[in-house]
């Protein structure tokens, strides 16, 4: 029992198993196939040979009876008549016995076993009899007597030399089948240790990987299965470093886009709590609305830029929501929530019939930020064009063309970049990741989108998805 304040024994936990490795499980394996596949082959070869042998002895035996019975040359002896070859048969022992089993032959030579088979050959219920003998070791062959009636010739055969040839056959085979298990299994342990190899470097990839972060490729030899499974484990470590890579790149970028609203809405707050203060020069009423309409400014572009950074975060979901969507109901959504802040702004739109399948709120966010880029751009009283129409290759094609100063070369392999700004658009308010959603949305629903210049002479998107007209 356990005294008061001593703190009870906890029950030792039971030993797990140890499992055996794959290594030993391979070459276990292998030299359990061979050893049965050893198995019955020496089993069959045994059977086969001791049919053969068996065989062998009964034609050996029906020949010497076929011998007496077709020899002509009679020898009268006790009232019988024996064939004069039967006295000439060293090898075998033999006898005639009649349908009591007793001998007709005043001195028989070696006395054959004589049972019940034998005694039917000799009433003729049976045409022949053979018959291994157990107690004797013999092969008995019985045949009906031609000279007397209800006689039977009895011929027998030691098995001995038979048995000693299938004991040493079943040694032989019995050394060959231990020696092919032994060959087996330290075949079976070379060639697991050979194929094991590449999953041992591909462990301790995966052991590299979760200790150090090191990404590096693991070298690649051959092309079997394991080497295919290097290869798709080079490429998961490649996309993992370039999602790190993508991962750093936007916390980086969103570090820089944030720290300039936040340094100039930190300066004018502090200007805010110092003018408040009693020894402090006022503030003019027209500086106070100047300095809050700023703040709210700054504000509005932190919640805007943490906005678009949670909606690409969100895209890279795989398990975004996908239904049957019109794709003309999305534009003609977005272009009423851009007509409501693009002022003089007018737009020609020209929509046909389309349908795929996605996301409609992710589509809808795209074409809005295109609309919202082309307003943004176009002088006062432009117009946006916005078209939808079949495209060439079976796809829809969706262009937003505005009248604006355009999109210089340098800039067109950067515009779908995060946080990526032309000279001309650091001036006007933006996150620079609009264009980021627009190109991340259209790649996620099969499609593709580039940026031009339109024959107004402002910029040109044109945005390819797949689907069907209705």
């Amino acid at each position: 029992m356990t005294e008061p304040g001593q703190a009870a024994s906890s029950v030792p936990a039971e030993p797990q198993k140890r499992r055996w490795s794959l290594r030993a499980r391979v070459a276990t394996l292998a030299a359990l196939c061979v050893a049965v596949a050893v198995a019955l082959v020496s089993l069959g070869a045994y059977m086969t040979v001791r049919g053969s042998l068996y065989d062998k002895v009964d034609e050996t035996l029906v020949a010497r009876a076929s011998s007496v019975l077709n020899d002509r040359n009679v020898i009268e002896t006790g009232g019988a008549k024996i064939p004069g070859y039967l006295f000439r048969l060293a090898d075998v022992q033999f006898d005639l016995v009649d349908a009591r089993g007793e001998s007709l032959l005043r001195h028989p030579v070696g006395g054959p076993p004589v049972g019940s088979p034998e005694t039917r050959v000799a009433a003729g219920t049976a045409s022949r009899s053979i018959r291994t003998d157990d107690d004797s070791d013999m092969r008995v062959l019985s045949v009906p007597y031609e000279y007397a009636d209800g006689v039977a010739l009895v011929v027998a055969q030691s098995l001995e030399d038979t048995r000693r040839s299938l004991g040493a056959l079943a040694v032989v085979l019995f050394v060959v089948s231990g020696a092919g298990i032994v060959v087996a299994a330290l075949a079976g342990t070379a060639v697991a240790r050979g194929g094991l190899r590449p999953v041992e470097r591909l462990t301790a990839a995966t052991e590299r990987v979760a200790n150090t972060g090191d990404l590096r490729p693991i070298p690649v030899s051959g092309d079997d299965e394991l080497a295919r499974l290097t290869h798709s484990f080079n490429t998961m470590l490649a996309a993992v470093a370039d999602a790190q890579q993508r991962q750093r790149r936007l916390v980086a970028d969103a570090g820089h886009e944030l720290r300039t609203p936040l340094t100039s809405l930190r300066t004018n707050l502090e200007l805010l709590l110092a003018a408040g203060k009693a020894d402090a020069p006022d503030l003019s009423s027209e500086d106070q609305r100047e300095v809050e309409n700023d703040i709210r400014a700054q504000l509005d572009e932190l919640t805007q830029l943490i906005g678009d950074l949670s909606l690409l975060a969100g895209a890279d979901n795989p398990h975004a929501r996908q239904e049957r969507v019109d794709l003309v109901e999305v534009v003609e959504r977005a272009l009423e929530r851009a007509r409501r802040r693009a002022g003089d702004v007018r737009f020609d739109v020209a929509l046909q019939p389309w349908v795929l399948t996605g996301d409609p709120n992710m589509l809808e966010r795209a074409v809005l930020n295109l609309l919202d880029n082309a307003v943004k751009f176009s002088p006062e009283q432009g117009t946006v064009r916005v078209r939808l129409f079949a495209g060439y290759d079976g796809g829809a094609v969706l262009e937003v063309a505005d009248a604006g100063p355009g999109i210089a070369v340098s800039d067109l392999p950067k515009v779908f970049d995060r946080f990526y700004r032309s000279s001309e658009a650091r001036t006007l308010p933006g996150s620079g990741l609009g264009l980021a959603i627009v190109h991340q949305a259209v790649q996620r629903h099969g499609g593709s989108v580039i940026a031009g210049r339109a024959p107004e002479g402002g910029a040109l998107f044109t945005v390819r998805l797949p689907g069907s007209p209705q």
